[in-house]
């Protein structure tokens, strides 16, 4: 999840605009610093130029569309009906959603609001001690860390645009403030994270390894006019000179054969960085034929 500025997040691009160039900044403080005060942002930085960023698409809060929740403690129950329905319930996410929230993971509270608080502590750094731990590749694990900060037109704005993630599974945290949004059959729903939870997403190398049975999912970022929004993004994938391809077992010649080819993890990775952050194009760069 790599962009760079414009944007309102460390890691979102603006829109071309036919007006002036917008100065570079070197850091979303800076950003922020320059957008505070102001009631209207500038041009360079409009996501789009009408108001509302769903007005294409239909949006949806509604209950029944909450993603699914995965409790991890059943994965290691001593009973074998509730490992197999938890297992059984994690394939429908996996195909339905792609997206899934995770409960009970045995990671300590404590710990992941300290990973927030360091990030927090890392933004807020003057700009030369922040360019010590610049990450220059997308798999740098400071590039995990995003800040949102408040947008006086958010409306207009978006703080990462629609993405796929490379790798097997994204896992994140964040502080208490939304913004992730998911498409899910057209619509794009609010992801509001229980408590104490991971969000975890498919990743374009799970779409891969199970020949699109598993598709990984557009989602992003949106922006606020009041609260700052901070998330880690941790991706999973495989060694960086590990060969991924549609796995072997669930491919055949005649009735399923390789939709994607075999690459490289890292340079499909280099393939994703020498690009803009644009929907699920890197893999529509290496995919052989459609999947329903």
């Amino acid at each position: 999840m790599a962009a760079t500025s414009p944007s309102l997040s460390q890691h979102s691009q603006s829109s071309l605009t036919d007006s002036p160039p917008v100065p570079k900044l070197t850091s979303i403080k800076a950003l922020a610093a320059e957008l505070s005060g102001l009631t209207s942002i500038p041009s360079g930085y409009d996501f789009q130029t009408i108001p509302n960023i769903a007005n294409d698409e239909a949006f949806s809060e509604a209950d029944h569309e909450s993603i699914p929740t995965i409790d991890f403690s059943l994965l290691t129950s001593s009973n074998s009906e509730e490992r197999s329905k938890v297992i059984q319930d994690l394939s429908k996410a996996c195909q339905d959603w792609g997206f899934f929230m995770v409960t009970n993971h045995g990671v300590p509270e404590s710990m992941m609001k300290e990973m927030i608080e360091a990030c927090r502590a890392f933004f807020e750094l003057p700009d030369e001690e922040k360019q010590e731990f610049e990450g220059k590749h997308v798999l740098d694990p400071i590039r995990c860390a995003n800040l949102y900060p408040p947008c006086p037109q958010p409306e207009l704005a978006m703080g990462l645009p629609p993405h796929s993630d490379h790798g097997l599974v994204t896992l994140l945290i964040q502080n208490e403030i939304g913004g992730l949004q998911v498409k899910h059959q057209g619509k794009w729903i609010n992801v509001n994270p229980i408590p104490n939870s991971f969000l975890a997403n498919i990743g374009d190398h799970i779409e891969i390894l199970s020949n699109g049975k598993y598709k990984s999912v557009l989602h992003r970022a949106v922006v606020n006019n009041k609260d700052t929004r901070i998330s880690i993004a941790m991706p999973h994938g495989p060694a960086p000179d590990a060969v991924v391809s549609p796995a072997s077992e669930l491919v055949d010649s005649v009735s399923n054969p390789p939709a994607y080819k075999a690459i490289k993890y890292k340079e499909y990775v280099e393939l994703l960085q020498s690009n803009k952050l644009d929907g699920k194009s890197a893999l529509e760069r290496i995919r052989l034929y459609d999947i329903k």
